[in-house]
């Protein structure tokens, strides 16, 4: 069977979260629930760094525009596990090659990245902080449940991810305009910090003086 609907399924799941991809396709290897795990992820040092890095994204996630610098920062790391990912099962199974699996695993990750961090500008925009942990919640939860069907239905876990990416493409597009907004206020923000800052210096020689 071609793994083909796992590469994908796993690349747009590391666009949400890459670390909670690897550690779970690994503990899933290591169970022996699937032969089409590779080795790689099942290593003892791979999965606690995934285990310690998720724990971090699942704080970093949670805070208001401390998840945006996060997205930021992982604009290239989540696309690049999704190729890393999708190459590893495509080698492991031989059913697809490499190079194949990693574009698709890649390119589908940086969609869902763009869904992600988008999403969460939009979010950020709202004045209370509940709102990120919802979503946040949502996500993890919606990795871990997409995942792990896929290891025992991965064309029907694949047409779900499918689905997911294109109802979170179109949102996207609907809240553009609220992303604008929200750029524009911080960097009005800053633009007002760096100009109260000389302001006060100059104050503060003043009353010396």
């Amino acid at each position: 069977m071609s793994v083909l609907p796992l590469v994908f399924t796993s690349g747009w799941a590391s666009g949400v979260n890459a670390y909670a991809v690897v550690l779970l396709l690994g503990v899933f290897g290591a169970a022996g629930l699937s032969d089409d795990i590779p080795e790689t992820l099942q290593r003892p040092e791979v999965l606690v760094a995934a285990g310690v890095l998720f724990l971090c994204e699942a704080v970093a996630d949670k805070i208001p525009y401390v998840d945006s610098a996060w997205d930021s920062v992982h604009t290239v790391i989540r696309p690049v596990a999704g190729a890393w990912v999708g190459a590893l099962l495509a080698g492991q199974s031989g059913s697809l090659s490499d190079v194949a699996a990693g574009l698709i695993g890649g390119s589908t990750a940086l969609a869902s990245h763009t869904v992600k961090a988008g999403t969460r500008m939009a979010v950020n925009s709202s004045p209370e902080p509940f709102s990120n942990v919802i979503v946040s919640l949502g996500e993890d939860l919606g990795v871990g449940g997409v995942v792990t069907f896929a290891m025992f239905h991965p064309e029907a876990a694949a047409v779900i991810a499918g689905v997911l990416l294109l109802a979170g493409l179109l949102t996207l597009y609907f809240l553009i305009s609220r992303i604008r907004r929200f750029r524009r206020r911080r960097a009005q923000r800053r633009e007002e910090k760096r100009l109260g800052k000389p302001a006060a210096r100059g104050r503060s020689v003043s009353g010396g003086r």
